[in-house]
């Protein structure tokens, strides 16, 4: 296997694009990417998507896009893994270039979610879920997500609002970021005050649906020189699975998926939890957030959330996490979520995150969701350089 290192990075802003397509949407970050890379051809690309079938009535997306950014005649498919369908994406492209099957590898995350704002989005999105014994019964997503908040709520003692510093913490990193949908703080008594969707989930504790796309280029480290002064080193990639319903696991309150990748990326990259600067979790719910830190190692069992009101989650804390807003505030345009992460993650390890930088970032890991946790990636970034 071959050391593998990223030395380009694009991305568009996150929002409602209603003036451009999907396959502009993934070109824009596709050619962003290729140009940091200072690269015009590429050996393969994988595209991570969810919903183009659903919502677009658009499949095929590997030939669709490569054809569009001028790369047609490479290999190209799309992959799909819920929620964790761009890091699934990365993935491939990594095992691509450690294999030594391609050199010059392309992964890009497209999703186009405002085409529609009713029941496509919802039943694609609950598409997540095991469709025989969830989804058949009603349960939306958000619904099953309310259910796993509602009895860690209740086996930990908490009120709703002890999940408050999550969304402050996003909204306040978010702010700052000029690419993020949500460019603006909230207040712990917004947060309270706020509408509830799905009992106890409420307006604040969740993500909002967006359009986007973002992409990186890959290679062998031994000639990541030869396109980047910065290239930054994939120190672990793993992948693990758990059932599909919630009902089916031994435990719900525990991500077992998001453990396990953890603790093979950990191993693969040598360090511990200690060791890393910042983390990109998949706050695409509070709880979501609380239940990762516990599962990755940084926080006891039922004690997420004392993480974020102890302040150790800010960009000044003992493990900053949604450094440009998380899924929370720069927006969770699902099928490309996992890649936003990561070109954050090269941000912050290059020094490029502006007002939202973490000094002296060398180690950083990213880790998307994939359903209520049945597809779960973890990747662990180095800076070599500076």
């Amino acid at each position: 296997m071959r050391d593998v290192s990223i030395i380009g990075i694009g991305q568009t802003p996150v929002g409602e694009h209603w003036d451009k397509s999907l396959r502009h949407l993934a070109y824009d970050a596709l050619a962003a990417a290729m140009r940091d890379a200072t690269i015009e051809r590429a050996d393969a690309l994988y595209v991570g998507n969810m919903l183009s079938g659903e919502v677009s009535a658009q499949a095929h997306l590997g030939a669709l896009i490569a054809d569009f950014a001028g790369l047609r005649g490479i290999e190209a498919v799309k992959v799909e893994a819920a929620c964790a369908s761009a890091s699934a994406a990365f993935r491939q492209a990594y095992i691509g270039v450690a294999s030594g099957l391609q050199d010059i590898v392309i992964a890009v995350g497209v999703e186009k979610m405002t085409d529609d704002i009713g029941s496509k989005v919802t039943a694609g999105l609950a598409s997540a879920a095991d469709a025989e014994y969830e989804v058949i019964h009603g349960v939306s997503f958000v619904a099953l997500n309310a259910l796993i908040m509602q009895r860690y709520m209740y086996e930990n003692k908490l009120k709703r609002e002890d999940f408050a510093g999550f969304a402050i913490n996003a909204h306040a990193n978010g702010a700052r970021n000029p690419n993020a949908m949500f460019q603006s703080e909230i207040s712990r008594e917004a947060f309270v005050r706020s509408s509830l969707i799905a009992d106890p989930i409420a307006l604040l504790d969740a993500s909002g649906m967006a359009d986007g796309a973002a992409a990186v280029v890959l290679c062998p480290t031994e000639q990541a020189r030869e396109f980047s002064s910065n290239a930054i080193r994939i120190k672990g990639s793993a992948v693990a699975t758990d059932s599909l319903s919630v009902h089916d696991r031994r435990d719900p309150l525990w991500l077992q998926a998001a453990e396990d990748s953890a603790q093979r990326a950990y191993r693969q990259a040598k360090v511990g939890p200690a060791d890393l600067d910042f983390f990109e979790l998949h706050d695409a719910f509070t709880i979501m957030a609380a239940l990762s830190l516990e599962a990755t190692g940084f926080a006891e069992r039922g004690k997420g959330t004392w993480l974020a009101r102890d302040g150790e989650i800010t960009l000044e804390g003992k493990i900053p996490i949604c450094t440009q807003g998380g899924l929370k505030a720069r927006g969770h345009p699902v099928g490309a979520t996992g890649l936003y992460q990561i070109v954050e993650a090269v941000q912050q390890l290059r020094g490029e995150a502006g007002p939202n930088q973490i000094p002296n970032a060398r180690l950083g890991m990213t880790q998307n969701i994939g359903g209520s946790g049945a597809t779960i990636i973890t990747h662990i970034f180095e800076r070599v350089n500076g």
